[in-house]
């Protein structure tokens, strides 16, 4: 390796922001699941970390009982993200769309959200946080879409509207 290239990838490391790199011995404890029997719904899912040191989001979504959500979150202390401009996911999914969200403040009722769709092979998602919009409970908001001031908790959510099996494998998440 070159010193030309030796500068440029710390440059390159210098201006992300990692938020979580899953590995074997990852401590999940601040990642949970919400489902849509907070509504009275039947959807189900579970997040663990499996031995290959992926985050394994799994379950069934329901649409009985006016269900059709699941969710994992991950709640950490304020992160300042002024200086960057996109969420970088590297994920497997099973070929159906998810939702990536983002907090500013754990304590706001709403999200700002963006969608994606998985391939069923390994791929990365970049999703420029200046386009993500305001939601609550699936209806965008007439808000400003997210600002990129700062970040208290990101998700993950399928809510396709019909009833599915989902497994979504994460690897990596962080910001540039």
């Amino acid at each position: 390796m070159t010193y030309f290239t030796t500068i440029i990838n710390l440059i390159f490391i210098m201006n992300s922001m990692l938020i979580f790199d899953f590995q074997k011995d990852s401590n999940i404890s601040h990642w949970r699941t919400v489902n849509d029997d907070v509504m009275g719904g039947i959807s189900n899912s579970k997040f663990y970390v499996n031995d290959s040191g992926d985050g394994i989001f799994e379950g069934h979504v329901s649409l009985e009982n006016n269900g059709g959500f699941a969710m994992v979150m991950y709640s950490f202390k304020s992160k300042d993200v002024r200086n960057y401009n996109k969420a970088i996911i590297r994920v497997k999914g099973d070929g159906k769309k998810y939702q990536f969200r983002i907090k500013s403040n754990t304590s706001d009722y709403f999200s700002y959200i963006s969608h994606f769709d998985t391939t069923g092979e390994w791929q990365t998602v970049e999703i420029n946080l200046k386009e993500m919009y305001p939601s609550f409970r699936g209806r965008k908001l007439d808000k400003p879409n997210y600002p990129s001031i700062q970040v208290e908790q990101i998700a993950f959510l399928i809510g396709n509207k019909k009833e599915e099996n989902f497994i979504l494998e994460i690897d990596k998440i962080e910001f540039k």
